[in-house]
């Protein structure tokens, strides 16, 4: 049947067709025939909308009215309510939801929808209608006069108010040493900017800050609420309660909240007010999301930025090769703290192991030992990190060779001895930990290599009378077991704290005078060419977690102790230096002479399939179907994590030294790669950080 050009008269036919945005994956908006009269007017743009689509009933998002469709008469379908007691989604907000789309290559729906809460997208209206009610409720008048005011050094008062003067889009990157008061100049530019807009805008201001993990908001939140006692504050999150993350989001897009807390997922919030933008630890790789829309939360704070024409502040003690870049170049402008904000405190010493002379027992130096007791004598803290959490990462049978392999996985299970399980990291698999060699029924099986629990039972072998207390993703799995853990530390309640990256970054833990690095040499041999520059980040991360206040009446130096069998590499010659400059600028030298990010765009094709040669054939395919001047595409391998669950991953990296052209060919291809029709599993990241 061929599709009839519906034209419907908006003004006199009564009629018109809804273009509606849809979480699903077909790449277009679609047709709903829209009915109005007296109790049912003309909708909006970026209102919700309640649709049928098959058998269910949807929830979608009003992207245009028109008054023509190419739906065949016979199946267009009637939108069934419209949801007018919120607010549009504004037009600023459904631009950075087409761009995202449009540079990310997803489908506009698989953008706008999963941004918004799980309750608003919900059929049935209960807990919006609640949460409505209560946002009605009489607030008490914003005041974003400080608490109190803390003095700056003459670095952070230059760059609080250049940030707080900047007009239109400025991005910025704050350059500052670990502990240098990043943070009291985000409050203190954000007290300006909020104080000028109730001066002279109709509308108050709102501030946008960002951060990395979920365990860094409450420490944020609590200074940011006791900073601003006159201020609504909402935080966004994934681990917030879908009660929670409704009232927080409905206070934002009302303009109730004036500053706005959260982690990646909060850049796609709706904020129709919005004067200035954080992105604290913008290095951070948690801010690329992974699955899905896999989008740079940092890279779209700077382009709506760009789009509202307001400041971006980028802060980092270790900042991104490509923000470095920008800086460099004069794209971005560069303000530096290069001291401590606490008078007398200095940044640590930086000291090496070598672990070839200085052997570990339960994975600690004799060096490492003796200053670990020094700190217990002085009432002081020390932290243990080791980026691994679990028991030990394997278990193996020395008789026959049996490791404990993950039976669906290219990986091994990890021994988690206080739960008496192997675990798979990757998908979850968890076995009990068997008795015997299930190979040789071998009895004597043994751990290999120790992750954060059998450093923390060597600890307390060790030091019986120290307060321990481990910080990973396994002791922090409850809600709020995190802020508990971590307050604890801030109460001076743990004299030794082990823990993975959760406790590597934004902690002040300020009577911590020790860190200790245990085994950062898996990563100097990677082959994933971001890898030094991680590893050098998250040393320099962790060891500013120590020295954060004046030295101790004993004139005692913070320290940072490395465990290396690689003392002589140059990384570690960086980190010793506290030398970011130089370690970023020998860094992209090697980048530009490789052809590599910031100086050449990449896209990365994964396939996933039950049998490799299958997902390797489908890459194959796809990088002949379409042919283009000035992409580079690479040969089809597999994933370095080969097999997760069963299913076995391939990947294929297209390249260019032009944004521009990189853009053009994948709208091409990805209309190639859908005609293929073939069964394998695919998805396309733009810009991966992971290859």
């Amino acid at each position: 049947m061929l599709r009839a050009l519906l034209r419907f008269d908006i003004n006199s036919v009564k009629q018109c067709i809804l273009r509606v945005a849809l979480d699903t994956p077909l790449d277009f908006c679609f047709d709903y025939l829209w009915q109005m009269d007296a109790v049912h007017p003309l909708p909006l743009a970026g209102q919700l909308v309640v649709v049928p689509f098959g058998r269910r009933e949807v929830v979608g998002v009003v992207t245009a009215i028109a008054a023509t469709t190419e739906v065949a008469a016979d199946k267009l379908k009637l939108a069934l309510a419209v949801r007018r007691e919120l607010p549009p989604l504004g037009a600023a907000w459904q631009a950075l939801c087409g761009f995202a789309a449009d540079y990310y290559q997803r489908p506009l729906g698989e953008v706008m929808l999963p941004g918004l809460p799980k309750n608003l997208r919900a059929i049935k209206t209960t807990a919006l209608d609640k949460a409505l009610v209560r946002a009605a409720r009489p607030r008490p008048a914003h005041d974003a006069t400080p608490a109190t005011v803390q003095a700056l050094n003459p670095s952070q008062r230059h760059a609080a108010t250049t940030i707080a003067a900047a007009r239109g889009f400025v991005p910025t990157l704050l350059y500052g040493v670990t502990g240098s008061g990043k943070t009291e100049v985000y409050l203190q530019a954000a007290a300006a900017i909020l104080n000028a807009s109730e001066d002279g805008d109709a509308t108050p201001a709102q501030v946008l800050i960002m951060v990395p993990e979920i365990n860094l908001t409450p420490q944020l939140e609590a200074s940011v609420r006791s900073r601003f006692p006159g201020v609504a504050v909402a935080t966004l999150h994934s681990s917030l309660a879908e009660g929670e993350r409704l009232a927080h989001w409905l206070a934002g897009h009302l303009g109730q909240a004036r500053i706005i807390l959260g982690t990646r997922l909060a850049i796609l919030a709706s904020l129709p007010n919005l004067k200035l933008i954080i992105v604290d630890e913008e290095h951070d790789p948690s801010y690329k999301q992974q699955e899905g829309l896999r989008y740079s939360a940092r890279d779209l704070a700077v382009w709506r930025a760009h789009q509202l024409a307001i400041p971006i502040v980028l802060g980092s003690a270790t900042p991104s090769l490509e923000t470095w870049h920008h800086a460099q170049s004069g794209r971005y402008r560069r303000l530096e703290l290069r001291e401590r904000a606490v008078k007398d405190a200095v940044l640590p010493k930086v000291l090496l192991i070598d672990t070839a002379r200085d052997k570990p027992v339960e994975g600690l130096t004799a060096m490492l030992i003796a200053a670990i007791r020094q700190r217990l004598a002085r009432g002081e803290q020390s932290l243990l990190f080791l980026n691994r959490r679990g028991y030990a990462p394997v278990v193996a049978c020395d008789a026959c060779g049996w490791i404990s392999n993950c039976p669906r996985c290219t990986a091994f299970m990890v021994l988690h001895k206080l739960d008496r399980q192997l675990r798979c990291h990757h998908c979850g698999l968890e076995q009990r930990t068997p008795r015997n060699c299930p190979t040789c029924g071998n009895v004597d099986i043994q751990p290999l290599g120790r992750g954060t629990q059998r450093v923390e039972e060597g600890l307390q072998a060790l030091f019986p009378q120290a307060r321990i207390l481990r910080i990973d993703a396994d002791s922090t799995r409850r809600k709020g077991s995190a802020q508990a853990a971590f307050e604890q530390v801030h109460s001076g309640a743990v004299d030794i704290l082990v823990g993975t990256q959760m406790v590597a970054k934004g902690h002040d833990f300020r009577n911590l005078t020790l860190v200790g690095v245990l085994n950062p040499d898996t990563a100097l041999f990677s082959h994933d060419y971001r890898a030094s520059e991680r590893l050098f980040a998250q040393l320099m991360q962790v060891a500013g977690r120590a020295g954060r206040q004046a030295r101790s009446a004993e004139g005692s130096a913070s320290e940072v102790l490395i465990q290396t069998q690689y003392p002589q590499h140059p990384l570690f010659a960086a980190v010793m230096a506290h030398d970011y400059d130089a370690f970023a600028g020998s860094l992209l030298e090697e980048r530009r002479q490789a052809g590599l990010p910031p100086f050449i765009f990449q896209a990365l094709l994964r396939a996933e399939a039950r049998e490799l040669s299958v997902a390797l054939a489908f890459l194959q395919q796809a990088a002949t179907c379409v042919v283009q001047d000035g992409i580079i595409i690479n040969d089809p391998i597999p994933m370095s994590m080969t097999r997760v669950a069963n299913v076995d991953r391939a990947q294929l990296l297209v390249e260019s030294v032009s944004r521009p052209g990189l853009q053009q060919f994948l709208k091409t291809w990805l209309a190639a790669l859908r005609a293929m029709n073939s069964r394998v599993r695919w998805s396309l990241e733009v810009d991966p950080v992971d290859i």
